[in-house]
C-alpha cells in the first residue's frame, strides 16, 4: 500500500493536467444560477461558453447542445457574408427602357427604402425620362420562390415581410400619432394613393403604457385589399408622439403605389400598369442604383436585429455563391463550407432563413463561440464587431444594464423569441481583457424571465471571469486544453 501511494499521486497529478477547468464541468457562476433559480429555469435549459479571445476556455456549460439561438443566429449570417462577399459589396437595382415600358430588375437590396427609391426615380428624371408611356415591369427573378416564413399570425407586422428581390421600403407604412389639445392626428408615410385611413381615436387622461402595450390602446384594424387602416380607442395625451410600422400592401401593388405617388410629385406621368416580367434582348440599360456597402447593411441588421434585411442577405449569399435564382439551401451550403475552412464543423447547425426568426433554426453555444473567435481573427473583424449593439448605448442593448460596470464595454447581439432568449458577442473586462461570450436559454419562461440571467452573465464576465477569481470563490479558471481553435471551448 505504501509502495502504491507515489503512483496514485502521479496519476492524480496527471488528471489535474488533462481534465478541463472547473467551469468546463458545467457549473454556472453563482449570480447566473441565482437569476435562473428566481426565474424558474433549470440549468439544463441553458447552453453557455466564455473564452478569452485567444481561445482559452473560462466557462463551458452544455455547450454542444443543439438549441434555438433566436436572433443570435444573425452572427453566423453576417460574419459569413462579410467574409464571402466583402465589406464593400453593394447591391444593384437596374432600370431598363424596353420600348415604352420601364423594367426594374432587383438584386435583393435589403435597404431600398423610401429615400433610396426616391433617388432612383430622380435619377431617371435626370436622364431625361419625363413620362412613362408603357408599363412598369418588375423583374424579381434574382430570388427564387420563398416560403412565407411567418413567425406568428400578425401578417401586417414588418418582421413578417417575405424576402423579395425587389423589396421597396420593406413594403411598409409608418403611421404617426400626434396628440393635440382637441384630437389625435394620424398620418401615414409614405402617403400612398388608394389607402383608406379611418381615425376614431379620442384623447384621454392617464398614463401611457410602455413598449408593445401601446398597440392595445389604438385598437388597430388592417386590411390589404383594398388597403385600409382603422384606429379606435382612447389615446392618452401623456403618450406624446408615437409611431407604428405596418406592412399592408402586396409587393407589386406597393411598388405601383410608390411610383404613382413619387413620380407624380416629380411632375411625371404614367398611365400604364405594373406587371411581372423581364427586359427583352433589345432593352437598353439606363441606370444602375447601388446600395450602401455591406459593412453598413450589417450594422443595421445586427444593431437593430432587422429580420427582413437578414433574410435578404441570406438569399443574396445563395444567389452570389450558388447562382440565381436564389434558394435558401444554397446559402447554407456556402456558409457551412466557410465554417469548415475556418475549422468549425457545427454538425448541429440548422438555418432556415439566416435571421433567427424561425422555430426550426438551431446552433450550439460552442459553434457560435467558434464563429465569434473566427471573426475576431478575421480581416473583417472591425466591421463585424462594430455592427454589434453596445451595452447600455445603442441598438437592442440600449436600455439594458444602464449604470452597470459592463455598460459601454461590451458588443452583444441579442435574441428573443417565445421560449428563447440569447446573447452572443464580446466583453472587455475591468482589467482590459476581452472575452467571447455566448449564452442560450430555451425554456417556456425564457422570453419573459430569462433576461436577468443573461445580464448576470455579462456582469460576471466583466468582473473578470477567467482572471481574478469567479463568483463561486474557486479562483481563476485554468485550461490545459490545446489552444488549436475555438472548436474546443
Amino acid at each position: 500500500m505504501i509502495v502504491m501511494m507515489p503512483r496514485l499521486f502521479k496519476l492524480f497529478a496527471v488528471l489535474l493536467l488533462v481534465l478541463p477547468p472547473w467551469s468546463a464541468w458545467g457549473e454556472l457562476p453563482k449570480p447566473v444560477l441565482q437569476a435562473l433559480r428566481t426565474a424558474g429555469i433549470p440549468t439544463s435549459s441553458v447552453g453557455a461558453v466564455v473564452q478569452d479571445v485567444t481561445g482559452r476556455s473560462e466557462l463551458v456549460h452544455e455547450a454542444r447542445d443543439s438549441m434555438n439561438p433566436a436572433s443570435v443566429m444573425k452572427l453566423i449570417t453576417t460574419y459569413s457574408a462579410l467574409e464571402l462577399l466583402g465589406p464593400a459589396y453593394r447591391w444593384k437595382t437596374e432600370v431598363y427602357l424596353d420600348g415604352n415600358d420601364v423594367v426594374v430588375k432587383g438584386h435583393g437590396d435589403p435597404k431600398l427604402n423610401l429615400e433610396s427609391f426616391w433617388m432612383l426615380l430622380r435619377a431617371l428624371r435626370g436622364r431625361g425620362l419625363q413620362d412613362i408611356r408603357g408599363d412598369l415591369v418588375l423583374d424579381r427573378s434574382w430570388f427564387g420562390p420563398v416560403a412565407d416564413g411567418r413567425i406568428d399570425d400578425d401578417a401586417f407586422r414588418p418582421y413578417n415581410v417575405t424576402p423579395d428581390a425587389l423589396l421597396v421600403n420593406f413594403k411598409s407604412l409608418r403611421f404617426t400619432f400626434l396628440p393635440a389639445e382637441a384630437a389625435v392626428r394620424v398620418f401615414a408615410e409614405p402617403a400612398l394613393p388608394g389607402l383608406e385611413l379611418v381615425n376614431s381615436l379620442k384623447l384621454a387622461e392617464g398614463g401611457c403604457p410602455e413598449g408593445k402595450a401601446f398597440r392595445s390602446l389604438i385598437q388597430a384594424d388592417f386590411r390589404s385589399k383594398p388597403p385600409r387602416a382603422s384606429f379606435t380607442g382612447a389615446y392618452p395625451l401623456s403618450c406624446g408622439e408615437k409611431e407604428l410600422n405596418v406592412a399592408l400592401y402586396e409587393p407589386q401593388e406597393y411598388v405601383a403605389a410608390m411610383v404613382k405617388q413619387l413620380w407624380a410629385e416629380m411632375g411625371g406621368t404614367w398611365a400604364g400598369v405594373v406587371r411581372q416580367g423581364s427586359a427583352s434582348p433589345a432593352a437598353r440599360l439606363v441606370y444602375v442604383h447601388e446600395s450602401e456597402p455591406l459593412a453598413e447593411i450589417v450594422r443595421d441588421i445586427n444593431k437593430f436585429s432587422n429580420n427582413v434585411m437578414a433574410r435578404q442577405l441570406y438569399l443574396t449569399l445563395a444567389a452570389e455563391m450558388g447562382g440565381p435564382p436564389a434558394r435558401p439551401e444554397l446559402a447554407l451550403v456556402a456558409i457551412k463550407q466557410l465554417l469548415v475552412q475556418r475549422g468549425i464543423k457545427a454538425p448541429e447547425l440548422v438555418m432556415e432563413n439566416g435571421s433567427g426568426l424561425s422555430r426550426l433554426e438551431r446552433a450550439s453555444a460552442a459553434s457560435l463561440a467558434a464563429v465569434l473567435q473566427a471573426a475576431w481573427r478575421s480581416p473583417v473583424m472591425p466591421e463585424f464587431v462594430s455592427s454589434l449593439p453596445v451595452v447600455a448605448a445603442d441598438g437592442t442593448m440600449k436600455k439594458r444594464l444602464l449604470g452597470a460596470g459592463v455598460a459601454g464595454r461590451a458588443h452583444i447581439k441579442t435574441g428573443l423569441l417565445q421560449d428563447a432568449r440569447s446573447i452572443g458577442g464580446y466583453v472587455l473586462d475591468r482589467s482590459g481583457q476581452r472575452h467571447v461570450v455566448v449564452m442560450l436559454i430555451n425554456h417556456p419562461r425564457a422570453s419573459s424571465e430569462g433576461e436577468p440571467a443573461l445580464n448576470a452573465m455579462l456582469e460576471w464576465v466583466y468582473e473578470g471571469a477567467g482572471g481574478k477569481g469567479d463568483a463561486t470563490g474557486r479562483g481563476p479558471a485554468r485550461s490545459n486544453r490545446p489552444s488549436g481553435g475555438p472548436q474546443n471551448p
